[in-house]
């Protein structure tokens, strides 16, 4: 007896997902050391008021460059702004080579996209195919600081007969187990952390003034080193 009913088919097995890269080293990545000037607005062709943050990319000098077959890895090192002669220590001239002067910033960027060799130098070309930029950066120090601060509790009431004001609360257990247990939001130090926003939009890119304004903030205060890379997530 047929009922019409039939056993539906693995859909999912049927299709064929694409395999991605075991080898996540394989991704060319591009980078800069740059510096944050500050934020301002800007109009566009439509009249509408974007935010932006100008970030000053001065031209970055190729200190360094490590192989597979020396280090293990492929990567360049970007060097910025020059450093006074007595400022420098043995220990540290002794990396950079005759003909560059020691470097104030120094980083290291892996799986570098362009093909470069000591001593040149990179500037804003290297993002002129780009439309996100990841920036990192030292947020700002807010110093110690309590919950309401630090993480957004509403704290207690405001009236008069009340003695709870800004507290915490309870951060403790019972007799069982007898003590706080780790990771429970409590009073301290906040900002002063490595912190990254991805997927800043690139609203305009000025090669005279040596600029680019991404859309939104960026961490850290003014005149503040950033680490600008091309966005891994898009």
């Amino acid at each position: 007896m047929d009922l019409g009913w039939r056993p539906k088919k693995n859909i999912e097995s049927e299709q064929s997902f694409p395999m991605l890269s075991s080898n996540i080293g394989d991704i060319r990545m591009k980078g800069l050391i740059a510096k944050k000037v500050g934020m301002t607005q800007i109009f566009d062709e439509s009249g509408n008021l974007t935010p932006v943050t100008v970030i000053q990319v001065e031209p970055n000098v190729v200190v360094a460059k490590k192989t597979k077959e020396n280090c293990g890895y492929d990567a360049v090192v970007l060097g910025l702004d020059d450093l006074k002669a007595s400022k420098a220590n043995k220990a540290y001239a002794g990396q950079f080579p005759e003909n560059i002067t020691p470097k104030r910033h120094l980083k290291e960027f892996r799986n570098f996209e362009k093909e470069v060799n000591v001593g040149d130098v990179v500037g804003l070309e290297l993002f002129e195919n780009s439309r996100f930029l990841d920036v990192t950066a030292t947020s700002k120090g807010k110093g110690f600081q309590g919950v309401m601060k630090r993480w957004g509790f509403h704290g207690g009431r405001a009236t008069h007969g009340s003695k709870f004001h800004r507290e915490p609360g309870g951060t403790g257990e019972c007799t069982t187990p007898g003590h706080s247990f780790k990771n429970i939001k409590l009073p301290g130090h906040m900002g002063f952390k490595r912190v990254t926003i991805q997927n800043l939009k690139i609203v305009k890119v000025d090669p005279e003034l040596k600029v680019i304004m991404v859309r939104g903030a960026v961490p850290g205060n003014k005149d503040c080193t950033l680490i600008v890379k091309s966005a891994v997530k898009k």
